[in-house]
């Protein structure tokens, strides 16, 4: 032990640029002729947790208040669930258990799952944040990562090393960051050492990371760290940043919060505030970790700064100067916390708003200014997507959303609209009139979006729309467009629909939707009038409810193979 030092890294959030928590690394003081105690605590549970008690011990001398990132194998965790000596450590330096983040690495394959399992749901009660570390170049089977539904999941820094110019590496890094989503965790890597890799993390979809671009581990625990200049829109050739589907959420934007117990003098936390001049105001929170009071500094300092305030308040209860704090589900998205703020007294838009988890337990806290620069920078990148005719996304918001719901398993209907005969109407009525046609289709099509919860609406161009929702909200769609008579510099107009409806593992990805709904599109555009045909992926028939089937070309292609002629047609009319 004599011959093992510590070293800590930040944990980088990429979102608001500022350390998120620090990182304990062991680190032999001698290479050669040491003991191999790293390999040692392998193999020994009783010296892992050891280990993991001396590395928050040490944190301590640090006279840091971020949170910790502690190392332990999964073994460990399997065999002493309760860790009482990291729990020991954790309580005789001042700190709290939801301050600990617990990485847990592998080997995991002699591991008892089911002893793991539970292990990690008691660390969980006793407020321990789980991290698994190392994903990507280990041996943790899916299964176990999805039934350990971590807060984060940390990519081992060889997914890193070609991220940027390796496809692959990019969908594998944007899959585990769908793979949180739907566990309500965090996505982190390891390895960032070049600028360009740091974008290529961001437009992936991580949150958090480490590396030497930002700092390397030291002894001393870094407060600045090193960003580059500019954040790329674009991480690298062929890939888009990834954009969450209903706003950025707010645990993107987390920062480590100022916690002190809620029966702290006035003058504790005026020692505190005064002690670390970055912290812009103190949660005092009860035995449990839930947010009673939020103190603000400046408020607070001028309470006290007045010609008797440190007589009156110093040595009193802090919860006399303090408001009731303003909570958010970690579940929650940026412009939720927005309407909080918005809704909330005047004087205290700039408060921090803190973020607890399912059981009120403080994870941290969100700044205003973070919130309000990424809702800017969303609105920008979402303006430059949007068609300047219509202001719809395009194809891409459409495609996103369709394989998010491929992944989650839920049944979808892919529409494509057109306007019948869009060239000769250009021809004869003029662009103008084109354009207004265009426009009014759009929003239509985006006001019946608005009435239908989770609805989807597109223009890819021209005069072609794409339209996603539910199977059982196709109805209120065609009603709009196929029911009702338009027309463009006098001259009447008809609309055609095909629709695929997609069903549970009907489909494997957007491209796969879009070419069963191909000749789809081809059988409705052969319909006279406003028509509206419906199929599914591999389907020998296809449905036609609106126009007139007589006139129907015998269907090929993915959505109708093996059918011949009209007689697979079948019309409601």
């Amino acid at each position: 032990m004599d011959q093992l030092r510590f070293a800590f890294q930040p944990v980088v959030n990429l979102a608001t640029g500022s350390v998120a928590a620090l990182e304990i690394l062991a680190r032999p003081e001698d290479g050669e002729g040491g003991i191999d105690v790293l390999g040692t605590a392998h193999r020994c549970p009783d010296l892992d947790a050891e280990l993991a008690a001396l590395a928050v011990r040490d944190a301590a001398r640090q006279e840091t208040m971020l949170p910790l990132h502690v190392n332990v194998f999964a073994a460990t965790v399997a065999e002493l669930p309760s860790l009482t000596s990291l729990g020991k450590a954790v309580r005789d330096v001042g700190r709290r258990t939801w301050e600990i983040t617990l990485d847990i690495g592998g080997p995991f394959t002699h591991v008892p799952h089911r002893s793991l399992l539970e292990a990690v749901a008691g660390l969980r009660d006793e407020g321990y944040r789980i991290c698994v570390d190392g994903v990507g170049d280990g041996d943790l089977p899916l299964r176990l990562l999805g039934d350990l539904t971590p807060d984060l999941v940390k990519l081992d820094r060889s997914l890193c090393a070609g991220l940027a110019t390796d496809r692959g590496r990019r969908a594998a890094v944007a899959a585990m960051r769908q793979l949180c989503e739907q566990v309500g965790g965090l996505l982190a890597i390891e390895g960032v050492e070049t600028e360009r890799q740091y974008a290529a993390a961001r437009a992936a979809g991580v949150q958090l990371a480490q590396g030497h671009l930002f700092a390397p581990p030291a002894r001393r625990a870094a407060v600045d760290v090193y960003l580059p200049a500019e954040r790329p829109a674009q991480a690298a050739r062929g890939s888009a940043p990834y954009s969450p589907p209903s706003g950025p959420p707010v645990a993107q934007f987390l920062q480590p919060a100022a916690l002190l117990p809620m029966t702290a003098s006035a003058g504790a936390v005026r020692s505190h505030l005064t002690g670390f001049p970055g912290v812009s105001g103190v949660l005092l929170v009860d035995t449990d970790g839930v947010p009673v009071r939020a103190i603000d500094r400046d408020r607070f300092l001028l309470s006290l700064s007045g010609r008797y305030g440190h007589a009156l308040y110093a040595d009193r209860p802090a919860l006399r100067l303090a408001d009731r704090p303003r909570t958010v589900g970690a579940d929650a998205t940026a412009w939720q916390v927005l309407d909080l703020i918005a809704d909330g007294e005047r004087d205290r838009t700039g408060d921090d708003v803190a973020v607890v988890d399912e059981r009120g337990r403080c994870m941290g806290v969100v700044h205003l200014a973070d919130i309000v620069r990424a809702l800017a920078e969303s609105r920008v990148e979402e303006a430059a997507r949007l068609n300047p005719l219509t202001r719809l996304p395009g194809s891409d918001a459409v495609n996103g959303e369709v394989d998010r719901r491929i992944a989650e398993g839920r049944a979808f209907a892919l529409s494509w609209l057109d306007v019948d005969g869009f060239k000769q109407i250009n021809d004869g009525a003029g662009f103008a009139a084109g354009d207004e046609l265009i426009r009014s289709v759009g929003r239509t099509l985006a006001e019946v979006a608005a009435r239908e919860p989770g609805a989807r609406v597109g223009h890819i161009g021209g005069d072609d729309f794409l339209v996603l929702a539910g199977p059982e909200a196709l109805a209120p769609f065609a009603a709009a467009v196929l029911d009702v008579p338009w027309a463009a510099g006098g001259r009447a107009v008809t609309l055609s629909l095909a629709t695929v409806d997609c069903p549970p593992g009907s489909v494997r990805g957007h491209r796969e939707a879009a070419a069963a709904l191909a000749p789809l599109k081809k059988a409705a555009k052969a319909l006279p009038g406003a028509s509206w045909v419906v199929g599914r992926p591999g389907a020998q028939r296809m449905e036609v409810r609106r126009g007139s089937a007589a006139q129907v070309p015998p269907p090929t292609g993915p959505t109708c193979a093996g059918t011949a002629g009209t007689e697979g047609v079948r019309s409601r009319l």
